[in-house]
């Protein structure tokens, strides 16, 4: 059954990546610069799509992106091109990363967590791979706390869901609690809808 969510999702990211940019503009680059500006070492961006994050990062780190959809992967190369990055891509479910424990001194993720099927068992994954002295740095959008606004969200969920895979209503700050992390940051962008935080693996 996940296998083929699994499936389901990357056709839908792999049909709208040529588009992917015009709709990740809801991100703010001021709220890119202020997530990316701390990370330095060795980095994991999971879920870089199209690498909307890749003009923000500081120089002289070793930066890995993946993400499960091919066609993002290619735009988000052709980008590291443009901008002579040099990275590693790969294409890899968030929710199985091929990653020793106590890999990376940072991970990232923006706006990931709505179409991760499993998103507990993805943000597990994180805690495993960054270093027990690292951290994990989130700007992700989520259920609104709002009663009212929580409840449109849910309604207009299957909508966004059927359409590009992603979920408007995920209970994203309570699925990072399960995973075992300690927030260290939690700043509210959007309301509650839209989030920075900083996450410490706790091991």
């Amino acid at each position: 059954m996940n296998e083929r969510l699994n499936e389901t999702i990357k056709r839908r990211y792999n049909r709208i990546s040529a588009f992917f940019d015009v709709m990740d503009m809801m991100i703010k680059t001021d709220w890119r610069k202020k997530l990316l500006s701390q990370v330095k070492g060795s980095v994991l961006e999971v879920g870089i799509g199209t690498g909307a994050n890749l003009p923000y990062y500081p120089e002289n780190i070793s930066l890995t992106g993946i993400d499960f959809s091919p066609g993002m992967l290619r735009f988000a190369r052709k980008k590291a091109e443009m901008l002579n990055i040099s990275l590693a891509l790969l294409e890899m479910d968030a929710q199985n990363m091929d990653f020793p424990d106590d890999t990376f001194d940072f991970v990232v993720t923006s706006c990931v967590y709505c179409s991760v099927p499993d998103p507990v068992a993805g943000l597990k994954e994180m805690r495993r791979v960054v270093k027990p002295d690292g951290k994990v740095l989130m700007l992700e959008h989520m259920r609104s706390e709002n009663p009212a606004i929580g409840k449109a969200m849910d309604w207009l969920n299957p909508i966004f869901v059927r359409m590009i895979g992603a979920n408007i209503n995920r209970r994203t700050f309570e699925n990072i609690m399960k995973a075992g992390f300690v927030i260290e940051e939690n700043e509210q962008l959007l309301g509650t809808i839209v989030r920075r935080m900083v996450l410490n693996p706790n091991k």
